[in-house]
């Protein structure tokens, strides 16, 4: 016991250790503006009066997703493959899901640095609870619940940090990437070194898999867009990721406890 105790506080310390020294090392880089050619996404066609019409319509997924958990979290506030501890972090989920429908919509009909903000704010919501579900399953409920809304605000400050800077001149996305892309560097690390109390961690690996496969899409809009004709790379992101979520909806709904070991 004791002995499983010691591994569990090296592997916290490497966590930490890890997350410190990434975002040491991002702060060591230059400030990282918003690149202008962001924008300039490789579908613009317009159908039915509406712009940009795949990559907006391509978001609806997102609604029906986040309108999805909601009902399921509405119908059983302990959800039988969740922990009660954890629910304002699947309801912060689902909302950000929701929101994010509606905000990349909004993007996407005028594609500008201000619309970029509120695409970004409810993906931020969506991915802070996300990792404070995958802290709270995987290490200790009280620190997923107690983390949640430190979250939140680190990735709500994220976004006003960048939107400010770029209003000033001197864009600077460096506090945004860690915010994305740091906790999905985590939630692996996670996975593989502790024991979930729920059975399941299919359902997590796949959420993450579908986020990989969506930045892809999203950096091959243009290949993807000259390759199929229909949709384009970025369209073909949003299905994605929003179809990610809803494993995030099956597990609320399949799995089970097992325990709380560590591995």
């Amino acid at each position: 016991m004791m002995r499983g105790m010691y591994e569990q506080r090296y592997k916290l310390a490497g966590l930490v250790g890890f997350t410190l020294l990434a975002i040491t090392v991002v702060f060591l880089l230059p400030p990282i503006p918003q690149d202008p050619a962001y924008h300039n996404f490789a579908d613009q066609r317009t159908l039915y009066g509406v712009q940009n019409f795949w990559n907006v319509a391509s978001n609806l997924p997102f609604v029906i997703a986040g309108l999805l958990g909601l009902l399921l979290l509405n119908r059983q506030q302990a959800v039988a493959g969740g922990l009660p501890e954890l629910y304002p972090a699947y309801l912060v989920f689902f909302v950000g899901v929701l929101l994010t429908g509606f905000g990349s919509a909004w993007y996407h009909l005028s594609p500008t640095n201000e619309t970029l903000v509120w695409d970004r704010l409810p993906m931020t919501l969506a991915f802070m609870a996300f990792f404070s579900m995958v802290l709270g399953e995987n290490l200790s409920p009280g620190l997923g619940k107690m983390l949640l809304w430190p979250l939140l605000l680190v990735g709500v400050l994220s976004i006003v940090y960048w939107h400010i800077t770029e209003s000033d001149g001197y864009g600077d996305l460096r506090p945004y990437a860690l915010v994305q892309f740091l906790p999905m560097v985590l939630i692996p690390m996670i996975l593989l070194m502790f024991r979930s109390r729920l059975s399941g961690a299919a359902f997590l690996w796949a959420m993450v898999g579908a986020y990989v496969v969506s930045k892809l899409a999203e950096y091959y809009d243009a290949e993807i867009y000259a390759a199929i004709g229909l949709l384009s790379g970025h369209s073909v992101k949003h299905i994605v990721a929003a179809g990610g979520t809803l494993f995030i909806y099956y597990a609320l709904c399949r799995r089970r406890p097992v325990g709380s070991d560590s591995r």
